[in-house]
């Protein structure tokens, strides 16, 4: 019997792409990409208003002008249209910025 396993789906937005949150509005730059859910249930129950869907993608996001970080399902995100720079202490720690405002990850051990 042949089963069919659902593809996962891919991410929207990409490391070193500014977002900007849906609801808080707040700007950030992506730092990480998960293909599902990857916090436990607990944290889920305690953070999350809307119970996001656990099987799309989530993000490490780095929060514009604090020394915050987020973890935020895709669906609460959308594509920063500004040429603003992220004011974020761990920026330097994880991209290289180009003159247009660009974030390219840098090369980290694993």
């Amino acid at each position: 019997m042949l089963t069919t396993q659902s593809k996962p789906r891919r991410a929207r937005f990409s490391i070193g792409q500014t977002v900007r949150h849906k609801s808080y509005r707040y700007r950030g730059i992506v730092v990480d990409v998960d293909p599902s859910f990857r916090m436990d249930d607990a944290w889920y129950a305690d953070q999350t208003e809307r119970q996001p869907p656990k099987d799309k993608p989530w993000y490490h996001v780095l929060v514009d002008q604090t020394e915050m970080s987020t973890y935020v399902a895709e669906r609460n995100l959308l594509a920063d249209d500004t040429d603003d720079p992220i004011d974020h202490p761990e920026v330097e720690e994880w991209f290289n910025e180009s003159d247009e405002g660009l974030y390219t990850p840098l090369s980290r051990p694993n």
